[in-house]
């Protein structure tokens, strides 16, 4: 899906198309994002915005702004992926169609846990409706754009693995896990299915890079650091070292 095998997470409000370009130089994907489709999120959005002084992406056309933000990027020696939330199929399928020519990777969020999205029936309310959430899916990946979802561990009645599950019999590519110091939801998550892994949460450098493959991750990704070059020299470093050692003899790395 990319190489190397290491990925900007989206940020609210702050992971655009700059902070991509400033990052591609170590990582191989950049996840834009997130951002709101329809009117249940955004008005969640906008209600985090003034109540918690939250940033995030709120344009008043937020296709148009995924498509300028994507082209931004062409040329850019990475590839783009984007961050959406949404309660409803359509925007979905629109974003995704945009998505398809950019070639970049469609991330529809079942993660986020701020309480005005779950209210709204976003983020990680997905996690616990699978049948919307494959709805959601199966919308994208009709587009031919590569679709991840991006989720979180131990949230009480949720088994992931039977998620990813039924992710993947609706056309997703991958799955973007926020391991939430639970690392062994990894590989019951790899073991579950063909999906192409990404692990999130504490990655900051050999080991914890280390630890994520061991468990059947395919690449890892870095939040908040994502503008700490110091942080993303030791991942960088420490993935190309876990790439060439995954590399037969012989072989040039």
């Amino acid at each position: 899906m990319f190489e190397p095998r290491l990925a900007l997470a989206s940020l609210s409000g702050e992971a655009d198309a700059e902070w991509a370009r400033d990052g591609a130089a170590w990582a191989g994907a950049a996840v834009l994002g997130g951002v709101c489709l329809d009117e249940p999120t955004r008005e969640a959005a906008r209600a985090m915005v003034a109540d918690r002084d939250r940033s995030e992406f709120l344009p008043d056309d937020p296709i148009a702004f995924v498509d300028d933000e994507l082209a931004a990027l062409s040329g850019v020696d990475v590839r783009p992926g984007i961050n959406v939330r949404s309660t409803t199929v359509e925007p979905v399928r629109e974003v995704a169609e945009v998505a398809s020519d950019h070639d970049a990777v469609v991330e529809i969020n079942a993660h986020c846990r701020q309480d005005e999205l779950c209210t709204a029936g976003a983020g990680e309310t997905l996690l616990r409706e699978p049948d919307r959430l494959e709805a959601l899916v199966a919308a994208a990946a009709a587009s031919g754009a590569d679709v991840s979802v991006k989720v979180r561990a131990e949230l009480d009645g949720v088994d992931l693995a039977a998620v990813a599950r039924r992710i993947e019999a609706a056309g997703a590519d991958a799955i973007h896990v926020d391991a939430m110091d639970s690392e062994a939801v990894v590989a019951e998550v790899a073991d579950a299915t063909d999906l192409f892994l990404i692990a999130n949460n504490g990655v900051r450098g050999r080991e914890s890079v280390r630890e994520y493959f061991d468990h059947g991750a395919d690449a890892v990704s870095v939040g908040r650091p994502s503008d700490d070059p110091a942080v993303l020299d030791r991942v960088a470093d420490a993935v190309a070292a876990w790439s060439a050692d995954r590399e037969p003899p012989g072989v040039e790395p």
